[in-house]
This record gives structure tokens, sequence and C-alpha cells, in this order.
């Protein structure tokens, strides 16, 4: 087989992994405090016991942006914004540590703050669980204060502070379950006072729905490009056969 089909197929296979990471992209351009991926390929010469003549496609490591998303007003007491960096500590599906800017957060039948997507958010001793309370107020600070159940606003009182972190975004990866998480698999002390909260407020996706539909057309394009390559290679490989069949 000629080795142009194999550039060609490098190529390609590039293509559709930077599709796929695009059409998640775009999937999630209204999800709250979603951060969109990058996706980036280059040549890279083929070293051996011969000379390197030939590039394939290779996958760069992916990377996530770190810009902020707009910040939507909702008026809901229960929906906080962060303001600037730092991240909400949560528990992630498997039990570890991870940490997003959703901040869309609800208490459950149980009292267990969670996130808009039932994940539950961590406080000064681990899952934060809420007693029975009329209302519920969240500071500047995390700092979680209630009513509780029949009671009045002299019985106002603080019963946990969210985890709140603000480590080096180069220490920083996403996670297949969609959440960030620290290379080293560590978990981070909170940063109180360092991170600031914006209740009534949820942030955005920083998603750019224009950019990223532009670039799965132009991805679509280079694919098809690749598609041709691989082509116009089988269709020389066969003419060539032919003609040793000939001779």
């Amino acid at each position: 087989m000629d080795k142009a089909l194999y550039i060609g197929m490098s190529g390609a296979k590039q293509n559709m992994l930077a599709q796929r990471a695009n059409a998640n992209n775009m999937a999630n351009v209204n999800t709250t405090g979603f951060r969109f991926d990058y996706t980036q390929a280059r040549s890279m010469p083929v070293y051996g016991e011969h000379f390197p003549t030939r590039a394939y496609a290779m996958t760069e490591r992916p990377a996530t942006s770190f810009e902020q998303g707009p910040m939507i007003e909702t008026g809901r007491p229960m929906d906080v914004a962060i303001k600037g960096e730092g991240w909400i500590a949560v528990q992630g599906m498997n039990g570890e540590e991870g940490y997003t800017r959703a901040g869309d957060l609800q208490v459950d039948v149980a009292g267990v703050l969670r996130t808009g997507t039932g994940l539950p958010v961590l406080g000064n001793g681990g899952v934060i669980t809420l007693p029975p309370a009329d209302s519920i107020e969240l500071g500047a600070d995390g700092t979680i204060s209630i009513i509780p159940a029949g009671g009045t606003a002299v019985t106002l009182a603080e019963v946990d502070r969210v985890k709140l972190v603000n480590p080096d975004p180069d220490t920083l990866e996403k996670g297949t379950d969609g959440l960030m998480h620290i290379k080293d698999g560590s978990a981070l002390p909170a940063v109180d006072g360092l991170v600031r909260l914006e209740p009534g407020f949820l942030e955005g996706s920083n998603v750019n729905a224009v950019e990223s539909l532009t670039e799965i057309i132009a991805l679509a394009r280079q694919y098809e490009l690749q598609v041709k390559v691989m082509k116009t290679a089988d269709e020389n490989t066969e003419s060539a056969a032919r003609l040793l069949h000939l001779s």
C-alpha cells in the first residue's frame, strides 16, 4: 500500500478528533460555567532506521480555555457566579474532588447542597448538608447562612462555607467527567477570602458559537481533502499495478 494512504489517513483521523471536540463545545454553548477545549495537531516526521522523509499528523496535548464567560443575572439566591479567578470544589461521580464554575446550586430532599448536575458541593468538613431551613443565603466569601425552619430573622445562623480554591491554571486538566482536576491527583485547601462569589448571578459558557461553527465547517473541508488524498493514492496504486501486469 502506498505510504501516501497513511499520510492521508493520519490527517483524516486528527480532523475527526478535532470535530468531536468542537461538537462537544457547541453542545455546551448554553451550559453554565462550561470551559471550551482547544484542538491542535501538527506534522511529525517519522524517525527510524531511515531518513525522515514522511510526516504524519499528530495531535498536540489538548488544552482548556480559562477565559471567563458572561455574567447572567438570575436573581435567584442559590445561584452564584465566581468573580474573576477561582473554582467551586465538588465531589465527582467517582468520589474524588473536582472543580467547577457552575454555581446553579440547590438543596435535595436529604439537605445535601448540590450543583445543577447533581454533584455534592464541598465545604469545611466535606459534603455540605444543611438542616431544614426557611431561608438560605450565600455570602460573597462562600459562607452559608440559614434561618431554621420555624425561626425568625434573629435566628439567622452560619452553618458552613463553600470550599473555594484558586489553583494555578497550568496544574489543571479537564477530566472525562467535565470537571477540572489537579494533574497529580491531589486535593487543594480552601483559599478563604481570595475567591469571591456574586450571588444572584450565573456564569455562562465561554464558547463562541460562531467561531466553533466556523471551525467545524473548516474541519469538514479538511477531512474531505484528506479523503481525496487517500482516494488518489489508491488510484495511482491500481494504475501502477496494471502497468506492471501489462509489462
